[in-house]
């Protein structure tokens, strides 16, 4: 089990903030959060508002943009609390950790920290490929809990922004997609107002009814190749750490640290992420994937 955060100091209330904080921070490729895949280890505030998270990747040569992405992510995510002064997140049991350490505890640029290994400054691209794949997996989610509540292919691409809002979805993983669908949908300013459609291409087009299957198979090949992945990255975490099976938990309840986050074992609400598929090659086992 992942070991309780330390609460000597700054009370269960600010550490719960920081856990609800780092609940929303992904995993760039998997679009899972990193406390739900188990990568955080461990959370201290210190009494000048320094918060230290320790983190961890399921093996020692996971890519390293990966990991500076994800550690960049945490520095901003915890950096939105008012009170926390500083933010230094720590990658554990790397092969790059100390590389990764420094360039984030001293603000340096992906391309700065790893200036050595001639890298690009490739990590905005990075990060916007995963961010496109979040969007397709997101979107199938919801067309298919939509379908399985009756809507024609005919509905689902004339549907507006207002209609996606108002529609209920019993399906389990549409449901927990529907607000990070929406969330990401504005994010990429593709809709905007209530009257924009809600379900377009990446690039903003419009989808046929007749064209919705195809559209939906190549969804469905991102969300089986993130899915495999994150199967992947749980085993050998499990594995590495032999911590035992990681249980995938329902959406509709739970909390963000599985009760490991505070004393009190709650760390406030929190989403848990769903079940996974099949193990597949992940590309963070490669030095560098692009």
């Amino acid at each position: 089990m992942r070991r309780p955060a330390s609460t000597q100091i700054g009370g269960d209330a600010r550490i719960a903030a920081v856990w609800n904080q780092l609940a929303g921070v992904m995993d760039p490729e998997l679009d899972e959060s990193i406390v739900d895949l188990g990568f955080v280890e461990d959370v201290a505030i210190g009494p000048d508002g320094r918060v230290d998270v320790a983190f961890r990747l399921p093996t020692y040569w996971c890519s390293p943009n990966f990991a500076f992405l994800m550690a960049d992510d945490i520095g901003r995510a915890v950096r939105a609390l008012p009170w926390a002064r500083e933010v230094h997140p720590r990658l554990e049991d790397h092969m790059f950790s100390q590389e990764v350490n420094r360039g984030t505890h001293l603000g340096l640029s992906f391309a700065e920290t790893f200036r050595d290994l001639e890298v690009g400054d490739t990590l905005e691209s990075l990060r916007e490929t995963f961010l496109r794949k979040a969007f397709q997996r997101r979107q199938e989610a919801v067309i298919l809990g939509l379908r399985r509540a009756g809507w024609s292919d005919a509905a689902l691409v004339a549907t507006d922004l207002a209609t996606l809002d108002r529609a209920v979805i019993t399906d389990p993983e549409g449901l927990r997609q529907k607000p990070r669908y929406r969330e990401i949908l504005l994010a990429r300013g593709l809709a905007t107002r209530p009257s924009d459609l809600a379900f377009v291409t990446l690039d903003g087009e419009a989808i046929a009814a007749e064209s919705l299957p195809v559209h939906l198979r190549g969804l469905r090949a991102v969300r089986i190749n993130m899915e495999a992945n994150g199967a992947l990255c749980r085993g050998l975490l499990d594995a590495r750490y032999d911590e035992g099976p990681r249980a995938a938990a329902a959406m509709t309840s739970g909390h963000a640290c599985g009760g490991a986050g505070a004393s009190s074992g709650c760390c406030g609400g929190c989403a848990l992420n769903p079940g996974a598929a099949a193990p597949a090659a992940k590309g963070a086992g490669l030095p560098f994937a692009l």
